[in-house]
């Protein structure tokens, strides 16, 4: 018998351990996704400043800002779909 609860314990205590692991690595692939979206919108941010800068006229500059919008845009919906992706494996 003690064989048993000692057993269980340990299978606990594996569970625990591999669940700990998993929250932490979820934790840190989101983490990740949201630092990649904060440098994709930057990146968008500047891109789109060159390019209003060096626009020629209003319609180039106009083209510039929805561009960079567009690309901010994108980034956070890349970092959201990492992170439902990672919510629905759970």
């Amino acid at each position: 018998m003690g064989d048993m609860d000692s057993s269980s314990s340990t299978t606990l205590s594996n569970h625990k351990k591999t669940s700990s692991v998993s929250r932490l690595r979820k934790g840190c692939l989101s983490f990740a996704a949201s630092l990649q979206k904060g440098f994709r919108y930057v990146k968008a941010f500047f891109v789109g400043q060159v390019k209003t800068i060096t626009a020629r006229n209003e319609k180039e500059a106009s083209e510039a800002e929805l561009e960079a919008t567009k690309m901010q845009v994108e980034a956070t919906d890349a970092a959201e779909d990492i992170k439902n992706r990672l919510n629905k494996s759970a």
